[in-house]
């Protein structure tokens, strides 16, 4: 959860590559703002979306937005658990959004141990835009790992999947590191990569993490 009162922003670039040969590139953004230690909310979207499939075809502009309300339960100084619901709205003008509305509920569970910090999600979407014999329900789940080291340093490693009757199921590994700047400042690079069997879809990734004004 972000420092309570304080206006966070995340903004970044983003490169995916599709095993069939479709690419996408995005400028993915966040911003949060805790009202307390335990509520917050997110607002995140894609400020461009750029895509072209397999046959060569480009589309672009804004992507769909979506609203996150999250709320924290303390369980002692190093674990918490959590929950999030929220809404995805179809605010694209273009092919690159889905036209659809997504609906979604995650529950978290934090913890320290030792120098480490693990996450482990486990979430349910209502996906809004399916194709034939697709089932709107969509189960995610994640566990992370991340450690801080050398006082500006960080590493995490995360795996990650999606399940959804009617579509292949999906698995990744994500690889990244980050660098405090400054007290308000961190930049952070990496990349995910399937773990699907005779699949090579790949992401690359980067981008600045900023503490803005203090807004109460």
């Amino acid at each position: 959860m972000s420092a309570p009162g304080y206006l966070e922003l995340e903004l970044g670039g983003q490169r995916e590559y599709d095993s069939g040969g479709s690419r996408t590139g995005s400028v993915p953004y966040a911003l949060k703002l805790a009202f307390t230690p335990d509520w917050g909310v997110r607002l995140t979207g894609d400020a461009w979306l750029q895509q072209r499939d397999a046959a060569g075809e480009n589309s672009s502009g804004i992507g769909d937005t979506g609203v996150v309300l999250k709320r924290r339960f303390a369980v002692d100084d190093a674990s918490a658990f959590g929950l999030e619901a929220g809404v995805k709205f179809p605010t694209a003008h273009s092919s690159p959004g889905s036209g659809k509305s997504d609906a979604s509920l995650l529950g978290i569970c934090s913890a320290d141990i030792g120098a480490y910090h693990t996450d482990l999600n486990l979430g349910f979407t209502r996906v809004g835009a399916v194709g034939p014999g697709v089932a709107h329900g969509q189960v995610l789940w994640a566990a992370a790992l991340s450690r801080s080291f050398l006082q500006r340093w960080g590493a995490v490693g995360e795996v990650s999947g999606t399940q959804q009757s009617g579509a292949k199921s999906t698995s990744q590994v994500l690889l990244a590191a980050t660098y405090n700047i400054a007290k308000t400042l961190t930049f952070d690079a990496g990349f995910a990569h399937s773990l699907r069997s005779g699949v090579s879809d790949h992401s690359l990734f980067a981008g600045l993490t900023v503490l803005g004004p203090r807004l109460f």
